[in-house]
Order: structure tokens, then C-alpha cells, then sequence
């Protein structure tokens, strides 16, 4: 069958088609992608000259070109991963976010109703519940938790929720909706923690940390993600929502200190600046559903997740290199510079 990936140059997606392609090579994968800062097609070259594989430079809030593409190729499934995703640049500019988070989501589901998709799958995020106290350790989100969003970012996301399960209801559209902790692992944006982390360790370059680093996160290795959407889209009931998380929650500054650790480099590097605006503190899933359901949890402990992630960044330093430079550079000094 063929799957249309959207967003499938960026960290998730592109594993995700990597992950397709080695578990279901019969499958034909289309890839859409506007190519935005954080869309990279180079991340792609494992794939680019697969006859199984097919490429699309364009905007998913594009009717036209959305339209065009689904009549061309003729999806059995959409999975969406195209997403504006960072929090930071949601502050500092809320409507691209509202764009092609929500927008974009509806002319996809249209396109879905238009040309019989046989299931449309929403990757979502832990973000649309809020924030968690650190003082409850047996608190965590469950697929019933009350959408209670604290940014742009987030409350983007939590919008495109409503609209995919209100498809649902209205139109009878077939879909299924995930929402996942912390990623990490290859490919990652360097404007994320993990790689920022890395990358500014590798150069001995200050280790921005918002506030006292206190903030708890639950971190999902990026293939077990991959394995958990692959069975929702393939097993999962339509209609439902399953939360995707592994019970490895970390605070940040923990995590930058054992970077600095596994790259014997000094903790002085470690700066604290100014917190984030409405800066969430705890993310914390239970993955009860997924588990019980599709038999599905995380194989990928932290602690070999991070020295994997670590690992990768160094032997690939050409592909991250190359990035760090031009607008990033702008904006990093925007986000970090006088905090």
C-alpha cells in the first residue's frame, strides 16, 4: 500500500520513513515536506533514490498542491508529522504555528474525505495536557487528562485534536490520534536540548539551561516512537487517541550534566539563564492504553538511548555542522543572548 508522511523531512518523520522502509519494504512511502528551517532534505538521502520512495516540496496548507498529490498518488494512509513544534518560536511568532498546525491539519483530512484515505493519523504531543507538579511523582497523563495547554505551541496541537476527533464525529473519517513525550535520538534540530547540548559541548561553547534546569520530562528514544505509530496506524482502533510514553523522566539539568559526562567536558559550561515563558514543569505519561492494547512499550532505556543519541551526533557532525550556522545562528542570539 502507499503512505503518505507529511513533515517526513524532520526529526520524527524521517525516522519514521526509515523505520517503514526497513520493517515494510513492500509498502511505497510519499514524503511532503515544505522544507522549512527544521526540515533538512539531506536527512533524506538514505531514501531519495528508493523507487519506493517518493518526494514533494510543499506546504500542507497548499488545497491545491495537497489535492494534486493525493489524486497523483493515491494514498491508502496519511500520517501527519508536519508541524511547527518549538515552543521558543511559538512565543515569538504564535501565527505560523496556527497555520499549519490547524490549517494545514484540516486541508489534509479534507483531502482524506475527498479521496477515500482508508486512516489519517495525528501525531500529537504530551504539551496539549499541561504541566504536572513536582511534588506528585504518582500523577501522570492519561488519555482521559483534560487538555489544559500553557503556550502557542501547545495549544495549536490541542486545537488540530479537537478538529481531527470532531472529523471523526461529523464526517465518519477514519482516524487515530497519538500523543508522545520527549523525543530524542538522530536527526534531531539542534534548537531542541539533547543536540543543543551536544553540539555547544563539542565547541565548549556555554550550555544555555532555563531557570535551574528543574523541569522534569519523560524521554521517548525516537525509534520506539516510530514502532508505537507504525501500530497505531496499522492495529489501533479508529477514533481513539493513545498516549506514547516510557516512564523515563529525566530533569533537564540532569540530562545536560550527563552529556557533559559522556563527553568529558566541564560542568562550568553550563549556563543558567532566564526561564521560559510559562515554562511547563513536568511532562509525565502513562502508556497503559498502547501497552495493552497494541502490546506496545518503549525497548530503549535512557540511559543507552542518550550514549546511542551521543554517539550518532559525533560521527555525524557534517550533517548537524552545516545547520548551525545562518538563521539558527539569529536566532539562537534571540533566544539565549541577553538572558
Amino acid at each position: 500500500m502507499t503512505i503518505l508522511v507529511t513533515g517526513g523531512a524532520g526529526f520524527i518523520g524521517s525516522n519514521f520513513i526509515f523505520y517503514e522502509r526497513a520493517h515494510h519494504p513492500e509498502d511505497r512511502i510519499v514524503c511532503v515536506d515544505k522544507l522549512t528551517y527544521a526540515g533538512n532534505l539531506s536527512t533524506l538521502a538514505p531514501v531519495l533514490n528508493d523507487p519506493m520512495f517518493r518526494f514533494y516540496k510543499t506546504d500542507i496548507c497548499d488545497r491545491k498542491a495537497v489535492y494534486a498529490i493525493f489524486e497523483e498518488e493515491k494514498p491508502d494512509l496519511v500520517v501527519n508529522f508536519a508541524a511547527e513544534s518549538h515552543v521558543d518560536r511559538s512565543i515569538e511568532n504564535p501565527e505560523i504555528f496556527l497555520q499549519t498546525n490547524i490549517i494545514g491539519t484540516a486541508v489534509l483530512m479534507d483531502a482524506c474525505r475527498t479521496f477515500g484515505v482508508g486512516r489519517f493519523h495525528q501525531v500529537s504531543t504530551d504539551e496539549v495536557y499541561g504541566d504536572l507538579p513536582l511534588d506528585r511523582p504518582d500523577l501522570f497523563f492519561t488519555e482521559e487528562t483534560p487538555i489544559h495547554t500553557s503556550s502557542p505551541y501547545s495549544s495549536s496541537k490541542a486545537a488540530a485534536d479537537l478538529l481531527v476527533m470532531a472529523y471523526h464525529r461529523t464526517y465518519d473519517l477514519p482516524v487515530s490520534l497519538s500523543r508522545c513525550s520527549n523525543n530524542y535520538g538522530p536527526y534531531q534540530f539542534p534548537e531542541k536540548l539533547i543536540p543543543l547540548m551536544i553540539a555547544n559541548c563539542l565547541s565548549d561553547k556555554p550550555l544555555p539551561v532555563y531557570g535551574q534546569g528543574l523541569n522534569v520530562r519523560d524521554w521517548l528514544y525516537v525509534e520506539d516512537h516510530c514502532k508505537a505509530v507504525d501500530l497505531v496506524l496499522r492495529k489501533g482502533a479508529v477514533g481513539q487517541v493513545y498516549n506514547i510514553g516510557g516512564h523515563n523522566e529525566m530533569r533537564n539539568i540532569d540530562i545536560v550534566r550527563l552529556i557533559c559526562q559522556e563527553l568529558h567536558k566541564p560542568e562550568s559550561l553550563i549556563t543558567y539563564v532566564t526561564d521560559r515563558k510559562g515554562h511547563d514543569m513536568r511532562y509525565a505519561i502513562d502508556p497503559t492504553k498502547i501497552h495493552r492494547d497494541l502490546d506496545w512499550l518503549p525497548d530503549t532505556k535512557f540511559s543507552d538511548g542518550i550514549v546511542r543519541t551521543i554517539r550518532w551526533y559525533l560521527d555525524n557532525r557534517d550533517w548537524w555542522g552545516e545547520i548551525v550556522s545562518g538563521e539558527y545562528q539569529s536566532y539562537y542570539e534571540r533566544m539565549y543572548g541577553n538572558r
